[in-house]
């Protein structure tokens, strides 16, 4: 918070004196006099500073001759119009210790954003750095009233708070300030009776005397530093931290010189344009002097003369500016002395005084005063308010030199005022008059008269230009969007759109401050009128064929026009015909009973009566609904669509067409069915949803305001095909100096129509032109283009072809190069050749052993070394593998198989081992070793012929030498002995064995010579006899079919399962018909389950299917019904195809 310092009353200035020519002979060395009392009341503005005290950013004005008081200063600020203060802070006092706030609103209705406001101690102290335990800034912002309110509250207040403060506002461009003091009052014990309203009063200026000027400097030099403030605001010092640096200096103590006797004074003052005298006396007249400004060596000139007499050193400025105004200095040796230069500015005088002025309203007035300065800051009062110039100010001020000019355009009366213009060394008044002109009528008003709806212009002059007031029948004149007043310059008119009835009337106009009246009567007319308001723009009138027609035409017209209904120049007369008229005093009626077609066309009405005709045409049509459209034309077909198009209708029935209906029927059935529920505006559609290879039919329907026309003629049949999808892994299989063999697989989806062949096509790069490489169809997915040029690069594409076209082309990734390119050969066997490859005896050998290399390799077989025989061995060579075939091996074939892959230079070579194998033959020798109890011991030798494989075991069989039937007693035996056990007494036994390998038991056996016995001992045990159970059995079916559904694009299966013997074959049938190799049906056999899988079925495939079985005992039969359903957005719908964008078909 700044130290203000304790102020009871702010002194009024003593009047400053008029302007001097400054002495330029006389010397300007002497300080002012200190004999002066600081506590004058009445202290002039310094000689030095008054220039500069009125140069301030808020100058104060003065009034006549004399300065005025800081309270007027501020009474005429803040009367001035304030461009964005609602409320500015007032002039307060407040007691020591108590809180006082002060309050600036700030109106934001033309304004974007916050405006900034500053608060000021003074002229310079901004006091938003100083908030804190004393002082308080806040603001609001009051939505409704939109209003900003910025507070500056003072809380327990010091006697040093007192002073002068400012809140200025900014916006952009905009700029506002106020200034206003705040008194601070001792706390007594008790409170004496003081008038708190006497503290806003304005204080009365008094003209003191003149008095000797006060010098600033003498009064802070010998002032308490409280006190600097305040002396500062007295006499508007603007610089006062620049005055304290230099009066700081100036309070150095000086030491006495050694080089100077005599120093320069602390301080000069001088007149502008004045001559001022700086003068030293030195003690050593050899010692050489320099003289200075702000630091910088004077040297001489005509402006700075140097002088020399005797010790004294003299400098003269001649021709004194504001510039000159700064600190000087005079060096001698090492010692210097300082001194302070101050120039002030005369004030500016009226020169010529404003003249009382005598004008006519509307005249351009200017009010001339000179000054004694060129382009000197003057300001213009109306009654002692401040004009203040602008864009939208009436008033402007033209400068010319000394010259300044207040003009006033179009003067009014209110303009008439006492005008004044102020300079900050005088003023001046004058008075201007503004009367008015006499009038002259130079264009009176006349009678009209119009016809009703016409435009009513009133028209007068007169040879001044005011305003003036309209009446009718002794009425003000409303304006409304239809009447209107117009005023330019001196003609005034009144103007009514559209004449009624009621704008009839006595028009008078009164000229304003005039008593002249100017009158005039109006005549309004009302010819015949025909109102069509209720009809089109074209006034045609629709009526559906069959109905009645009764048309009602307002007219209007006084007396009663007569009507006269015409068509074709033939009158409709008022009879009881099918068409007739009717005529009434305010309408008249045109009747027409069950309109037909012939009746469209254009009926006349025409009104008469004495103030005019009127003439009307109406346009009847009779609407019905259209013709049938011709047959629609199919243009494209697809998978399960198709694109149609069709001609609008011949006739459209008089209503233009709304849209089409599309509907379409299986070509065998007698149901159509409607496609869109949604009226088709083109005259093209595209079905959708239809079954692949069934043939369609399509009708339309065309449709106008009235209703629905006939179907079309069907169009003709067509079955919905698509193209296939492009073929799939298109790759290079070789490449040689002039062809390239492409190859790839087949589509992913075929479709009902089949596939036909391929089409391969190519380019060279850099064009765009596709050469076919193949003249017709290919069926294989594998070609060679022959023909290319070496070194050529091409790209390649491949088309699948069927009845629908040629589906979407299959590009090859990149350009191939024709160029054979040299692969060393490399053979690649199979994980399963690279051990023994084992084959029975009479099995097929086929083996496919790849390789790469390129160009061609050359294969070269050997078996153990030689040659192989190709009477016995098949070698069949391509270019990426080689297969060795053998229809029926023998055991012979068995060896090593040497492969050798020879590219030019390049050698690669493999081995195979095959192993053919056979059944072994039977053991050399069966022997009984010892027969005991019931127990026998066999001996045998291994077989001769092991059937070129490792015997794995040994079969053993027994029989009895009565039935001589053979039972297996051990089987899988290793060794070549072994011992029969459990062997009935009392019979005879031979036995024989089978070897065993990998093949199998060998075709024979070898039978022991001689018999064992088995000695029994009581009776002998007779073997019961056994019937052969019969295992036959027609079918029957154990599990039969269960009925169930499907859903659509979703496989499903039926299962069932039989039994019988023989094997029964099983038929499966789809509403009694076989099916019999149809791709989209799968039937699956085993241990007597039986199941068809039916691929993605449709609603087509919905039915009864049967399952038949058949074998040489009898015939089953199971069926059950199959239902196909649709999932259409969630919703599972019953089995019929969806048409209409998903709707279902009612």
């Amino acid at each position: 918070m700044p130290e203000p310092t304790k102020e009871n009353e702010v002194p009024a200035p003593a009047p400053a004196p008029p302007p001097e020519e400054p002495n330029k002979d006389t010397e300007a060395g002497n300080a002012p006099p200190k004999d002066e009392e600081e506590g004058s009341p009445s202290i002039a503005l310094p000689p030095g500073l008054g220039s500069r005290a009125l140069e301030r950013k808020d100058s104060e004005w003065s009034l006549g001759e004399s300065p005025a008081t800081e309270e007027q200063v501020k009474q005429n600020t803040n009367s001035e119009l304030s461009t964005l203060f609602v409320e500015k802070p007032q002039t307060g006092t407040v007691k020591v210790g108590a809180n006082i706030s002060f309050i600036a609103k700030v109106k934001a209705e033309d304004l974007l954003r916050k405006p900034s406001v500053k608060w000021f101690k003074g002229k310079w102290m901004d006091l938003a750095s100083k908030a804190g335990k004393h002082l308080q800034l806040k603001e609001t912002f009051e939505r409704q009233s939109r209003v900003y309110t910025f507070e500056m509250q003072i809380i327990k207040a010091k006697e040093n708070y007192a002073g002068n403060y400012r809140c200025e506002v900014t916006y952009k461009d905009k700029f506002d300030s106020c200034s206003f003091d705040l008194e601070v009052h001792e706390s007594t014990g008790t409170t004496p009776n003081i008038d708190i309203r006497s503290a806003f009063k304005r204080r009365e200026v008094k003209q003191q005397e003149e008095e000797p000027e006060i010098d600033v400097w003498e009064l802070l030099k010998n002032a308490n530093p409280n006190e600097y403030e305040k002396i500062a605001f007295q006499y508007g010092i603007t610089d006062l931290r620049g005055m304290l640096k230099r009066l700081k200096r100036m309070r150095r103590v000086e030491k006495k010189s050694a080089a100077f006797a005599k120093i320069l004074d602390p301080a000069y003052q001088i007149d502008k344009g004045g001559r001022v005298r700086f003068v030293v006396e030195l003690a050593d007249p050899k010692l050489e002097v320099k003289w200075y400004k702000n630091g910088q060596e004077i040297r001489p000139s005509t402006k700075y003369i140097f002088e020399h007499k005797g010790c004294e050193r003299i400098m003269f400025i001649n021709n004194c500016s504001l510039t000159d105004d700064s600190e000087y200095y005079v060096t001698a040796g090492d010692e210097k002395c300082s001194t302070e230069l101050f120039v002030r500015e005369p004030p500016i005088m009226v020169t010529k005084q404003l003249e009382d002025t005598n004008a006519y309203c509307g005249e351009k007035v200017e009010l001339e005063c000179e000054v004694s300065e060129d382009d000197a800051n003057v300001k213009w009062f109306k009654n002692g308010e401040e004009i203040i110039p602008g864009p939208k100010s009436r008033y402007k001020v033209r400068v010319e030199g000394k010259k300044h000019i207040l003009i006033i355009e179009g003067a009014t009366k209110a303009d008439s005022a006492e005008y004044s213009v102020m300079t900050t060394g005088g003023q001046s008044s004058a008075k201007l008059t503004v009367d008015l002109k006499p009038l002259k009528i130079l264009t009176p008003l006349t009678d009209l008269t119009v016809k009703l709806g016409k435009e009513i212009c009133l028209k007068c002059e007169i040879s001044e230009n005011v305003t003036g007031k309209w009446t009718k029948n002794g009425l003000p004149v409303q304006e409304s969007d239809r009447l209107k007043v117009v005023h330019k310059g001196r003609i005034h008119k009144l103007v009514i759109d559209s004449a009624l009835i009621e704008d009839e009337g006595d028009y008078v106009f009164t000229p304003d401050a005039y008593s002249v009246t100017l009158p005039a009567k109006v005549h309004v007319i009302d010819p015949p009128k025909i109102n069509l308001d209720g009809l089109d723009a074209d006034n045609t009138v629709t009526v559906i064929a069959g109905n009645k027609l009764r048309l009602e035409i307002p007219i209007t017209g006084e007396p009663p026009p007569k009507v006269i209904w015409s068509r074709a120049d033939k009158a409709i007369t008022e009879s009881s015909g099918r068409i007739r008229s009717e005529s009434y005093p305010d309408s008249s009626s045109l009747i027409i009973d069950v309109a037909e077609r012939e009746d469209s066309g254009v009926y006349h009405i025409n009104l008469k009566n004495e103030a005019g005709e009127a003439h009307a045409s109406i346009k009847v049509k009779v609407v019905d609904i259209p013709d049938p459209p011709v047959a629609p034309n199919v243009t494209d077909v697809g998978d399960d669509w198709c694109i149609m198009n069709w001609e609008p209708p011949a006739y459209d029935g008089g209503s233009p067409i709304l849209g089409y209906f599309i509907e379409r029927k299986k070509k065998q059935s007698s149901r159509w069915m409607r496609l869109n529920f949604e009226l088709c505006k083109e005259t093209t559609f595209e079905p959708k949803k239809m079954i692949e290879g069934v043939a369609y039919e399509v009708r339309i329907f065309a449709v106008n305001a009235i209703g629905i026309s006939k179907p079309s003629m069907p169009s003709k049949p067509f079955v919905p095909l698509a193209v296939t999808s492009p073929p799939t892994l298109l790759a290079v299989d070789s490449v040689t100096d002039t062809t390239v063999t492409m190859k790839w697989r087949p589509p992913d989806q075929i479709g009902a129509a089949g596939l036909d062949g391929y089409v391969l096509e190519y380019c060279f790069e850099g064009t765009e032109e596709w050469i076919v490489a193949n003249t017709d169809l290919i069926d294989k997915t594998k070609f060679t283009i022959t023909g290319l040029p070496t070194d050529a690069k091409i790209f390649v594409r491949v088309k699948a072809v069927n009845a629908a076209g040629a589906s979407e082309p299959k590009y090859y990734s990149q350009p191939i190069l024709v160029k054979e390119i040299i692969e060393p050969p490399k053979i690649r066997i199979p994980r399963h050749l690279k051990q023994t490859y084992i084959r029975r005896v009479g099995e097929a050998v086929n083996l496919v052993i790849p390789f790469q290399g390129k160009p061609r390799p050359e294969l070269t077989w050997k078996k153990d070394g030689a040659e192989i025989d190709k009477n016995q061995i098949n070698i069949r060579n391509s270019e990426t593998d080689t297969i060795i075939f053998i229809r029926k091996a023998e055991r012979s074939h068995s060896g090593k198989y040497d492969l050798q892959v020879k590219v030019e230079k390049f050698v690669e070579n493999a081995a195979i081992d095959i192993q053919i194998v056979d059944r072994p033959g039977p053991p050399q020798l069966v022997k009984i070793e010892d027969v005991w109890g019931e127990n026998v011991a066999l001996s045998w030798t291994p077989p001769k012929d092991d059937g070129n494989a490792a015997i794995t075991g040994y079969t053993i069989q027994k029989a009895d030498k009565k039935s001589m039937e053979w039972f297996t007693v051990i089987e899988h035996y290793h060794r070549t002995n072994a011992t029969i056990t459990e062997l009935v007494i009392g019979n005879e036994y031979y036995f024989r064995v089978f070897a065993e390998n990998m093949c199998g038991l060998s075709e024979n056996a070898t039978m022991t010579k001689e018999s064992a016995v088995i000695a029994k001992d009581g009776k002998v045990y007779k073997n019961p006899v056994y019937e052969d159970f019969d295992f036959t059995e027609a079918p029957m079916y154990t599990q039969p079919l269960v009925n169930t559904y499907a859903i659509a694009g979703y496989n499903a299966t039926l299962n069932c399962s039989v039994r019988g013997n023989p094997k029964p074959k099983i038929t499966w049938m789809k509403n009694k018909v076989a099916i019999v190799d149809d791709p989209r049906y799968r039937m699956f056999s085993n241990q007597g389950v039986c199941t068809l899988e039916i691929r993605k079925p449709s609603p087509y495939d919905g039915g009864t299917y049967c399952c038949k079985a058949v074998n040489d005992l009898g015939t089953a039969e199971v069926e059950c019904k199959l239902e196909v359903k649709v999932i259409y957005q969630g919703v599972i719908t019953p089995g019929q195809p969806l048409f209409l964008a998903g709707q279902q078909q009612l």
